[in-house]
């Protein structure tokens, strides 16, 4: 029995290949059907975000698995898979479960500690046990996932300073506009991502944040929460022809802002400034919209080299960090080891075993 992994990031490909790969919640379901039955894995586990298209599997025998892993990406972004494969990495455990729990704890993220990622782990583990592709062996991997990871943040200082790509978004428009207190922001998404940046714009001062969202009643209570204003989706053309910076983090399929919509709003601002950030994966905002005069266009991608000095500030608690997860890997592996030399290997009929198993 084996633990594999499957994916790419934000190291290995740029964003305009993991948009392509992105999986979203509604399409998990026929995933994981596809995970099972056709590529014959035991338990499964999808992690995506911006910056990672990630699938865990439980499987009998390494030998095949891993090339139709490539073929399922492969098939589900529409893509040549020798393109593809060029940019993936393959891990089988224990490489597989020590990246699992780095991930979890901010170690493998564009924004070294950033804490996004552990609310992201939970939920990719929340859908796979919904729908029935976990079992006991993924039930106690991702809970001790969830459980290094929290001791990291913890016991560290990995998560001080700026920890989020909506904070890195934050300093981006500071960078272009100085003070950004007087500043009109446009923040369109109310997820975890927006709330987050929607917190960093507040703490820096800023007074006119309107919140965007496709459910009305989210934008309102997240805006609520913060002093903000929450305006309907419909008026987004509007918005735009007032707006300084947009920030969005949608999960939408296509694009909320295409090239025409913003050229129209900049004719009716007469061309004053505009600042797009695009934290949506898939992309919220038409690359092409960058190249109109007096629009500042970033996306994902275009953050990091805003957060070397994020790294360098955190070097000593990182080692502090691979030792927390060095230690939580190895009691994982024995109980791992442990439960497949017992009478029955388990099994992922055991959907709610593990509980008790995952505190250590």
């Amino acid at each position: 029995m084996h633990i594999v992994l499957v994916g790419l990031n934000h190291l290995s490909a740029p964003i305009e290949l993991r948009e392509r790969l992105a999986f979203r919640p509604d399409q998990l379901p026929t995933a994981f059907a596809k995970l099972r039955a056709e590529i014959g894995l035991q338990e499964a586990a999808i992690l995506s975000t911006c910056n990672r298209v990630e699938i865990y599997g439980r499987a009998e025998e390494l030998d095949g698995t891993v090339d139709r892993l490539c073929h399922f990406l492969s098939s589900h972004g529409g893509l040549e898979l020798p393109g593809l494969t060029e940019r993936l990495y393959s891990y089988a455990e224990p490489r597989s479960v020590r990246h699992l729990f780095s991930v979890a704890s901010g170690l493998d993220s564009m924004v070294l500690g950033e804490a996004e990622i552990l609310g992201q782990v939970k939920h990719a583990y929340d859908w796979a046990r919904d729908h029935g592709a976990t079992g006991k062996v993924f039930n106690v991997l991702f809970q001790r996932a969830l459980n290094a990871a929290k001791a990291v943040r913890t016991q560290t200082g990995i998560g001080q300073g700026c920890t989020s790509v909506g904070t890195v978004s934050v300093e981006l428009a500071e960078k272009i506009f100085g003070n950004v207190r007087g500043a009109i922001v446009l923040l369109i998404g109310a997820g975890k991502i927006g709330e987050v940046t929607l917190q960093r714009l507040v703490d820096r001062g800023v007074k006119q944040v309107r919140v965007l969202n496709r459910s009305f009643e989210r934008a309102a209570e997240v805006a609520m929460r913060y002093q903000a204003s929450a305006v309907p989706l419909e008026q987004l053309a509007e918005q735009l022809v007032e707006a300084d910076i947009v920030i969005t983090s949608t999960s939408a399929p296509g694009h909320l802002l295409g090239r025409s919509e913003v050229a129209a709003a900049m004719r009716r601002r007469h061309q004053r400034s505009l600042c797009l950030i695009d934290l949506g994966v898939p992309r919220n905002v038409e690359p092409s919209a960058g190249s109109l005069e007096n629009v500042y266009r970033f996306d994902v991608d275009d953050l990091q080299g805003l957060v070397a000095h994020t790294h360098q500030q955190r070097q000593q608690a990182l080692s502090a960090s691979q030792v927390i997860i060095d230690q939580k890997v190895d009691r994982f592996l024995s109980w791992w080891q442990a439960e497949c030399l017992a009478p029955a290997c388990p099994s992922a009929d055991h959907r709610q075993a593990g509980a008790s198993c995952a505190r250590s």
